[in-house]
């Protein structure tokens, strides 16, 4: 058989599987692409909380790194979890001279509302790695606290942009009303992803999951807006199964594999 595309992520440990790299590589292997990892933290996490987080040494994620970039022939990398503005500057430099696809999920707050940034990352993040990645995928109070502000408006995807993003994905789930809308701004234009809202409390790990599927798609060749538009359609495919997983007690995992069993 041909070679897999591979793609990297480069996140933290959720130990009840649903987000992280955990839910990154069953995101990549949903995708049809082989999946490798770097470990940036690793949390004490379930459907209900977050009760424990230990930042990984910086010189064993820059290891990681350096094993995984010189062996593989990684295409594209999803960031997640990078806790604190050591992991952040660590990262920017294991990607010093990485020519794939760059894919930014600015992980802040878990699903239960546990942090999983520090509040001395943010600008570590937005100095250092928005102007990295060749797409960020915030959802609407992350961009908000990105841009250093309380709430977002028209403008705040363009305002992204200015602080060195190359594309923005802004993401509508946390936005009201039957119609769940996610924007892609980019230098050659605006693009809108929209589907029914569903109604379900088992959505942990969504932004990782979604922005994983953009990455795979990517390593596997597809331009931007197409790499998005085909994970928009997957993850809305994972959240409608989402319920019939029954994982856990609180906010439960999306259905990575609902296209091969239920």
């Amino acid at each position: 058989m041909a070679h897999p595309p591979i793609a990297l992520t480069i996140a933290g440990s959720d130990s009840g599987g649903g987000a992280g790299i955990q839910a990154d590589l069953k995101a990549f292997s949903a995708r049809g692409v082989y999946g490798a990892s770097v470990v940036t933290a690793i949390t004490a996490q379930n459907t209900q909380a977050v009760t424990a987080v230990h930042a990984v040494p910086v010189d064993v994620v820059a290891a990681q790194i350096d094993a995984v970039l010189s062996d593989l022939d990684v295409k594209a990398v999803k960031i997640g979890m990078l806790f604190s503005p050591e992991l952040v500057d660590v990262v920017a430099r294991g990607l010093e001279g990485f020519d794939g696809t760059v894919v930014l999920d600015p992980v802040m707050i878990a699903k239960s509302g546990d942090a999983l940034l520090k509040d001395e990352a943010v600008e570590a993040l937005v100095g250092r790695m928005v102007p990295r990645a060749d797409l960020i995928t915030p959802n609407l109070p992350e961009a908000a606290r990105l841009l250093g502000e309380e709430v977002v408006d028209a403008g705040t995807g363009e305002r992204l942009m200015k602080l060195g993003a190359k594309a923005v994905l802004l993401k509508g789930g946390h936005a009201t009303g039957d119609v769940c809308a996610d924007v892609l701004l980019a230098p050659d234009g605006a693009r809108r992803f929209a589907a029914p809202r569903i109604a379900t409390r088992n959505t942990h790990g969504t932004g990782c999951s979604y922005s994983s599927a953009i990455a795979a798609e990517c390593a596997k060749g597809a331009a931007l807006p197409e790499a998005v538009e085909a994970a928009h359609g997957w993850l809305h495919g994972a959240i409608r199964a989402a319920d019939d997983l029954r994982v856990g007690q609180g906010h439960g995992p999306v259905h990575h594999f609902h296209e091969l069993w239920a």
